[in-house]
């Protein structure tokens, strides 16, 4: 039943995000107009991060309400009536951010993070006060509004850089997320970390250096992925101030991976349904669509005139909130190792598949880039697992000893 129960969170991880990335790459690409019949871009971001927030809200709540415990209320279902801690241990801890970066992250991202059992130890625990429930929805908000902003960042990048170069610097979270706990919290990090950083950025760098077969070169070209490049950075670093926030969520309130998915794509929805409905006036990047005109009106327009672009908003919306279920469930059932795992393989066959499907033609030296990326990550994975078979040999070693007594 447990090798069963695996294979189904394996397959289902893979298919939701393999397809919601060759969503997301097709939602970055002209769709034909069906009055003029010329191809024109989906440029309506917060349509698209709305449908996947709402989606995502969505499932969270369904999950929670089927694993609802006995007795258990409305308040403590949603992580409103959780204790404060100092410090938190939980057993099990992983980020699945299935937030679109152009969008989730989650991320699949995404960006939702989860705990492995949803228990935590704690000696210190202290009664949870309105201000603590204030600032945890705050902390909540907080995250809703990093990810709004990260958006459009990431997807503004594939018009000017590949998929497969965006796939490779999503891979490389580690490097914001380092930077932002260091500015913002004032965390250090351990020495094989800064070795995985100069791993990556130098497979990244060398990924951009050589590029794709075929590839127009010149200064606009490069200009050109420089910005894109430059996007993407931006993304990253966004993206990374979220993940810090969810870990200083993660240190000081009790909260599940589900509840805190929930609040953040609720709060999510709420702000870009808001910006939807209001006229905003033309920003580059940020928001290009027509000056003063409600972007509800001009993607409604675009949907009816493009509809093509139906099917793979929808599978992106769909796909990216179903995924993250499946990650939550291998979470819960098999650790965050086997995560680990199964999210970095997962991001090789969503490069090769985008490389397949859409026939990017990538040079020697771009697959070499790419090769010290994964390597270094695979590095970060395998001092993980390391440390935590190490952590439970010494508690095994414990209970031993108890026994003895």
């Amino acid at each position: 039943m447990s090798f069963l129960r695996l294979i189904v969170c394996v397959a289902g991880v893979y298919s939701m995000f393999l397809i919601w990335a060759i969503a997301q790459e097709r939602l970055s690409v002209p769709f034909l107009n069906i009055v003029t019949g010329k191809p024109e871009k989906f440029k309506s971001v917060l349509l698209l991060n709305t449908a996947q927030s709402a989606a995502s809200a969505l499932s969270a709540l369904t999950y929670m309400l089927l694993r609802k415990k006995n007795g258990a209320s409305l308040k403590e279902m949603l992580g409103l009536a959780v204790t404060t801690s100092h410090s938190v241990k939980a057993n099990g801890h992983a980020k699945a951010n299935g937030h679109s970066n152009g969008h989730t992250n989650g991320h699949a991202n995404g960006h939702a993070n989860g705990h492995a059992n949803g228990s935590a130890k704690d000696a210190s625990a202290k009664p949870f006060t309105l201000d603590d429930r204030r600032n945890l929805m705050f902390r909540f908000l907080q995250c809703a509004l990093f990810i709004t902003t990260a958006a459009p960042f990431g997807f503004a990048s594939l018009s000017h850089i590949s998929y497969p170069t965006m796939v490779l610097g999503k891979s490389c979270k580690l490097v914001p997320v380092m930077i932002m706990n260091v500015l913002l919290y004032r965390r250090k990090f351990a020495a094989h970390k800064y070795l995985v950083v100069a791993m990556v950025t130098a497979g990244i760098t060398m990924f951009m250096a050589f590029g794709e077969q075929g590839q127009k070169h010149g200064k606009g070209a490069a200009q050109s992925s420089l910005w894109g490049l430059f996007l993407l950075i931006v993304n990253l670093a966004i993206d990374g101030a979220t993940n810090s926030t969810q870990d200083e969520i993660f240190s000081k309130y009790k909260v599940t991976g589900q509840q805190m998915m929930f609040w953040i794509n609720l709060f999510s929805t709420f702000v870009t349904s808001l910006l939807l409905v209001f006229p905003l006036p033309h920003i580059p990047t940020i928001h290009p669509g027509t000056n003063w005109e409600r972007e509800i009106v001009q993607a409604w327009d675009f949907i009816q005139t493009h509809p093509s672009v139906v099917m793979p908003l929808a599978q992106f919306a769909l796909t990216g909130a179903l995924g993250q279920l499946f990650i939550f469930e291998t979470l819960q059932h098999f650790g965050s190792l086997t995560l680990v795992t199964i999210t970095l393989t997962r991001k090789l066959f969503t490069m090769l598949l985008s490389v397949i499907v859409y026939r990017h033609r990538l040079t020697p030296g771009a697959w070499l880039g790419a090769g010290v990326v994964f390597a270094g990550i695979s590095v970060e994975a395998y001092v993980k697992r390391r440390d935590v078979h190490a952590k439970r040999v010494m508690q095994e070693k414990e209970k031993a000893k108890i026994k003895d007594l």
